[in-house]
This record gives C-alpha cells, sequence and structure tokens, in this order.
C-alpha cells in the first residue's frame, strides 16, 4: 500500500478513572486503553503503523458541536472536590467525572483531528486513533453514557469546515445507539449517519424511542440517518454482514462520501457484559475492509465503547490489521441472520425505501402496526425466554483467540505476455516448464492449437494457484489469450484438491465452464446482458442486467446486494474473477469489484484478462496491491427493471442461501417484485 496506517495513542488518557462507587460507571477503566495498545505492540501491528501525536482540542474545535455554556462548565470540573464532582456528574446520564477527564477529553477530541488531518492531507491512508473518553452519547450541551465530547462529531465537522469535505459517512457499530451523534446531524443532508444498536423493543439504554427504525432524519436530513435496532441479544457474524450487504454498502455507494468515520466500539463484539453479542472478533475485520473502498480508502475509526478486556483487544488488532492492508481471515460461522436480526434490516430497509434508488424495491411492512415492536409476548413468557437467552450467551462466552493471520512474502504476481511493463511492487511471474504439465495442457484444453505461448501461460496459471494454495502469494493477474479456456483449466485444476472451493465471478460473455457446479465444489456468478440460456441453479448463477455492466449503479447494486452475500456465505479458497473485452464496465467499477472481493478467500484472488487490455493492468494490479478504488461518484437510480430483476433473483436463490434474505420468512421472505 503506498500510504500509511495511522495510529494514534498516549498514555495520558488513562490517566482518569471512577472516585467513587457507581455500578452503571465501574466498567469504563483505563485498562481499555492499555490492553488494546499492548496487544497492536505484542502482535507487532503498532510498530508497522505511522505514529501520529495528539494534541489537544480547541474550544473552536469544540464548539463545533458543543455549547459555550456546556464547555465552561467543564472546563471547571478540574477544580471541582469530589463531593463536587459527585453532584455535578448527578445532572447527566451514565458518566463520570474526575479532576483530570477535561484535559483527557480534550486529548480524545484531539485526538480525532490529528486522525482527519493526517489522512485528508494525505500523510496516511487511513488510521485508527485509541482514545478514552469516548464520544458519540455527548449530546451539544450533556455529557452521557462515559462521553464528555463527542469526538466523531467533531471531526466530521471539523472536516467539513477545514478540507471543504462535501459529504461524510459516519458508521457506528458499537453496541449502544450514539444519538449525540444523530441529534448533531438529523437535519444535515451532507452526514450519512448510520447505527446498529442493542435496543429490546426500547428497554435497553438509552432507551430512546429515537433509537427505533423510523427515526429517519429531520427536513433536509430525511433519510441520511439509518438506525438498525437489535431486539435481541447473542446478534451473530451473519447478522452484521447481512446489514452491511443490504442496507449499509447500498446506501453509502449511493450518497459516495468522500470520508469515512467509524464509531468504532467493540462492545459489539462476544463476551462484552453490555452488548451481549456474540460475533467473533475476526467479523471487524470483514467490516473495516468493506469500509476501505469508500472515499478512496481515506477512513479514520475512533474508538468508542468496548469492555471485555480480552475480545476488545482482539477486536481493534483485527481492525488495525486489516487497515494496514493485510487480508481478512476466512470468515467464520456465517450461517444466515436470524429471524429477529431479519425483522429489523426489514424495517430499516422499508423506512428508508422512499430516500434511496436502492432500496425502491425493498418490501413494504406487510400491515401498519407490524414494526420492531410487533413480537409483544406477556411479560411472564417474556421474561422466561429472556433468562433462557441470557443462559445461553453465558454459555457461549467462551471463544477461540482469532487465528493469526499471515500476510504472505509476495502479495501480487502477475503473469504477462513479453513486451508488457509489469507495475511497481508487483513481481512478473513465470513457472519453469513441465513437460508432463505441458502435455497434459494441450491434450485437455489446446488439443486443435500449436500455440506454445498459450501453454506456457496456462502452466504459469498453475504455478501460481498453487503457490496461493500455500499461502506464498496473495493474488494475481494473468493476460491470457482465451480467458473461457483460462477459467476452465484454473477451475479444473484447483477442483483436484478436496477442501478447495473456487468462486468464479465473470463480467462479460465468455463461455464459463459448469466445471464442479454440480457438487458444490465451483460457484459460478456472471454478468452480462443476455438471457441465460441454463437454467440457474444453486452454483451456477447468471446475473442479466439490461445494459450489461455498463449501467454502473445497477451493476454496483447487483455485487454488493447479491454477489458479496453469496462469496461470503461460499467461503471459497480462491476468487477467480474475469472480464471480456466488449464487458462494457468502466474502470473504476472494475476496481471497486477487485478491491471489495478481497475481503473473501484471504485475499486469493486471481485475475484473468485478454491478452489486448494491456491498458488495464495498472489499475487492476493497483487494487490487488491494496491501494483504495477510485470513487464512484454519487450513484445515479438504477434501472428499475434491473433492480426488479435483481430482487427476483434473490427471491429464488435465497433457499439455498441465507444471507441473500432481507425479510424474516413469516413474513413473506422477498422483496416486492
Amino acid at each position: 500500500m503506498k500510504m500509511g496506517t495511522a495510529l494514534i495513542y498516549d498514555e495520558e488518557m488513562t490517566k482518569y478513572k471512577l472516585l467513587w462507587v457507581d455500578p452503571a460507571c465501574k466498567i469504563e477503566v483505563p485498562e481499555r486503553l492499555t490492553v488494546s495498545h499492548e496487544a497492536l505492540m505484542k502482535s507487532g501491528l503498532a510498530d508497522r503503523c505511522v505514529s501520529v501525536p495528539v494534541r489537544e482540542a480547541m474550544d473552536a474545535d469544540i464548539l463545533l458541536v458543543h455549547s459555550e455554556e456546556y464547555l465552561e462548565v467543564v472546563k471547571k470540573t478540574p477544580y471541582m472536590t469530589l463531593e463536587d464532582l459527585q453532584e455535578f456528574t448527578l445532572q447527566y446520564g451514565d458518566v463520570y467525572f474526575h479532576p483530570n477527564i477535561y484535559h483527557c477529553a480534550k486529548l480524545a477530541a484531539g485526538a480525532a483531528l490529528q486522525l482527519v488531518d493526517s489522512v485528508m492531507t494525505g500523510k496516511v491512508r487511513n488510521g485508527m486513533a485509541l482514545v478514552r473518553p469516548p464520544g458519540h452519547h455527548s449530546m451539544r450541551s450533556a455529557a452521557n453514557g462515559f462521553c464528555v465530547f463527542n469526538n466523531v462529531a467533531i471531526a466530521a465537522r471539523y472536516a467539513k469546515q477545514q478540507y471543504g469535505v462535501k459529504r461524510v459517512l459516519i458508521v457506528d457499530w458499537d453496541v449502544h445507539h450514539g444519538q449525540g451523534v444523530q441529534y448533531c446531524f438529523e437535519d444535515d443532508p451532507s452526514v450519512l449517519y448510520f447505527s446498529w444498536h442493542r435496543y429490546e423493543h426500547q428497554k435497553f439504554w438509552p432507551q430512546l424511542r429515537e433509537s427505533d427504525y423510523d427515526s429517519v432524519g429531520k427536513e433536509k436530513g430525511a433519510g441520511f440517518n439509518i438506525n438498525v435496532p437489535w431486539n435481541k441479544v447473542g446478534m451473530k457474524n451473519s447478522d452484521y454482514l447481512s446489514v452491511f450487504c443490504h442496507i449499509l454498502l447500498p446506501v453509502a455507494y449511493e450518497f459516495s462520501p468522500d470520508l469515512v468515520l467509524v464509531c468504532a466500539g467493540f462492545d459489539s463484539a462476544i463476551g462484552d457484559p453490555e452488548g451481549e453479542m456474540c460475533a467473533s472478533p475476526d467479523i471487524f475485520a470483514h467490516l473495516t475492509h468493506l469500509l476501505m473502498n469508500l472515499a478512496g480508502g481515506k477512513l479514520c475509526a475512533v474508538l468508542e465503547g468496548g469492555y471485555n478486556l480480552t475480545s476488545l483487544p482482539q477486536s481493534v488488532c483485527q481492525t488495525v490489521q486489516t487497515l494496514l492492508g493485510d487480508p481478512a481471515p476466512r470468515p467464520a460461522n456465517l450461517d444466515g441472520p436470524c429471524e429477529s436480526a431479519l425483522e429489523s434490516l426489514h424495517c430499516a430497509r422499508s423506512a428508508h425505501k422512499q430516500y434511496w434508488s436502492c432500496l425502491k424495491h425493498a418490501a413494504e411492512l406487510p400491515t401498519s402496526d407490524v414494526t420492531t415492536k410487533r413480537v409483544k409476548l406477556a411479560e411472564e413468557e417474556e421474561d422466561k425466554l429472556k433468562k433462557v437467552e441470557e443462559e445461553k450467551i453465558a454459555e457461549e462466552e467462551v471463544w477461540p483467540e482469532p487465528p493469526k493471520r499471515v500476510a504472505p512474502a509476495l502479495r501480487t504476481a502477475l503473469v504477462l505476455p513479453n513486451g508488457v511493463a509489469c507495475p511497481d511492487g508487483c513481481k512478473r511471474f513465470s513457472s519453469s516448464e513441465d513437460p508432463v504439465l505441458i502435455n497434459k495442457l494441450r491434450e485437455n484444453f489446446l488439443k486443435d492449437a500449436d500455440d506454445n505461448d498459450a501453454l506456457t501461460t496456462l502452466s504459469s496459471l498453475i504455478a501460481l494457484v498453487e503457490k496461493m494454495e500455500r499461502n506464498e502469494i496473495c493474488n494475481g493477474l494473468a493476460l491470457v489469450p482465451d480467458v473461457s479456456v483460462a477459467i476452465m483449466c484454473v477451475v479444473q485444476h484447483a477442483a483436484t484438491a478436496l477442501r478447495n472451493r473456487v468462486l468464479v465471478v465473470c463480467v462479460g460473455d465468455a463461455v464459463v465452464s459448469s466445471h464442479g457446479t454440480e457438487e458444490g465444489k465451483t460457484l459460478v456468478v456472471q454478468f452480462s446482458n443476455k438471457e441465460p440460456e441454463e437454467q440457474i441453479c444453486k452454483y451456477h448463477i447468471p446475473v442479466c442486467l439490461k445494459k450489461g455492466c455498463s449501467d454502473v449503479s445497477g451493476f454496483t447494486q447487483a455485487v454488493l446486494g447479491l454477489l458479496l452475500p453469496l462469496g461470503y456465505e461460499y467461503d471459497p479458497s480462491l476468487v477467480l474473477l474475469a472480464r471480456t473485452p466488449d464487458s462494457g464496465l468502466c474502470d473504476s467499477v472494475w476496481q471497486q469489484l477487485t478491491g471489495l472481493l478481497q475481503g473473501i478467500a484471504q485475499g486469493h484472488t486471481l485475475v484473468l484478462m485478454q491478452e489486448c487490455e494491456t491498458s488495464r493492468v495498472g489499475p487492476t494490479a493497483s487494487c490487488l496491491s491494496g491501494d483504495a478504488a477510485p470513487s464512484l461518484g454519487k450513484l445515479h437510480a438504477p434501472l428499475p427493471e434491473d433492480m426488479e430483476a435483481l430482487e427476483r433473483l434473490r427471491h429464488r436463490l435465497q433457499v439455498d442461501w441465507k444471507l441473500l434474505q432481507t425479510t424474516a420468512p413469516e413474513t413473506g421472505g422477498g422483496d416486492e417484485n
């Protein structure tokens, strides 16, 4: 990656703590920060980052979000007695003050601003700020939920003011609703705020009506506030990925932010006493990766919550390692979203369908009284079920340490014809000729041709795939005489290994072999403007778009809502990405597709293109090397007939592929046709 990842941390932010007994606040401890930083140091990740010093936020920075009256009273806290601090704290909700907290709060907000400065000036590509106190609950004139100043809200306003940023996406994956951020931007169409949060039909803190799915923003900001309330504990990896694929990413790409800010709270990870969720730490590698091609890669993650001192540092490490560009681990336990998560997803998509063209065909709520509050059990029954659920979660609170992510020695290898230059940062690849393999390839794939160059290319492809299987090389690109033959060759070779599964993504009208699709060794997804001749089956999925791949919006939404869920659920060991010269796909969309697919199969992606497409080698290799794809700009409305066709296809496939579901089974299981 051409630019680095910033890490911002200062031990000074550990120098405050709760000075009296308060059961609600006892989990917010200095060790949250120290264990996270120690884990980054121990793993070697901190040394790979660009260390950026913190600075205190200035009054003018804080006043971008907070009132002058509030700032002035907080300024007095360092001089208060213990009794005064306790009394002062009582006027706010679930927060505590300390003589040093004002200083730490200025450092926390200032760290977020330093991160924005580093990213916006191009000193780094992305980064993470480990800060304390957190910020997303803090309101204009009130501390709340351990938060004093709203770090991310201040950073968003600062980026707009200082750098002229037009559109900011704030993704809040903390397990609590960041109501402070919502209130700050609910009438602002230049900031898209997304939050998922434990809600339990308004029974979970902060117990606000406006944390529900139907709080979509106000006035000009209507549609720019997305809430996905979790009404049950125990949400898993599938629930998180499903929400990303079916509402956050489609809307985010249509919005096209210039900067992505993450309220990175890890109380949504397994083992956390606040969240009581069951998502494993490695899911944050995937959530991070899925955001990294937005805004040209300009992503700033700022720590919020996280109170389990084991899953918190694990989750922080997964996030930072992904920001550094290391391949994400194979996703774990993707068994489909639960019914409660699907209910929440359905409600959120329905609430926003009038605001976003990508959601225009989302299912309506079946009846006016069916909302996320529709499961109204008798109090007795509900309490009994909740007790059983909590006991079940308590049993599951032992989880394996995330597997060590080992990045291959070589990131990107290229198989190129003579005369085609190899881009910087990549390595030209060729294999030593094996006469037995050459004869076998000639017999199987080139019987009627006497083309030694073509045989050499196929031989190099086989050798490259074998090195990827051994994790010696992460990914590769090859210019080949015939894309169809190359696909067949790689698929047949890969299928000989028992554990291998290959996801074939073809863009254009190449003839794609169905080898291995019957037994599930291969999943083929092909995009074109031709109606499929073959019947759609579980492992062979033609996607017909009216304008083929030339309609940027329609193609992008098909990738986000169809291809990514299929790819994640299939969990291949290799992704084979091919395009034909007549595909009509523009370079920026091709680069986005290349970047997004690297979240699957530990980044083992092999790109195949025709020999004539030499001009695309550089941009494609750049994405394979870890550089962010260029922004697509604000997306226009996709063709209605394409969206209807995609919904019909998704509806047919969701019986076999659970991550394609967007509604709970009892509500019909599909969106409108």
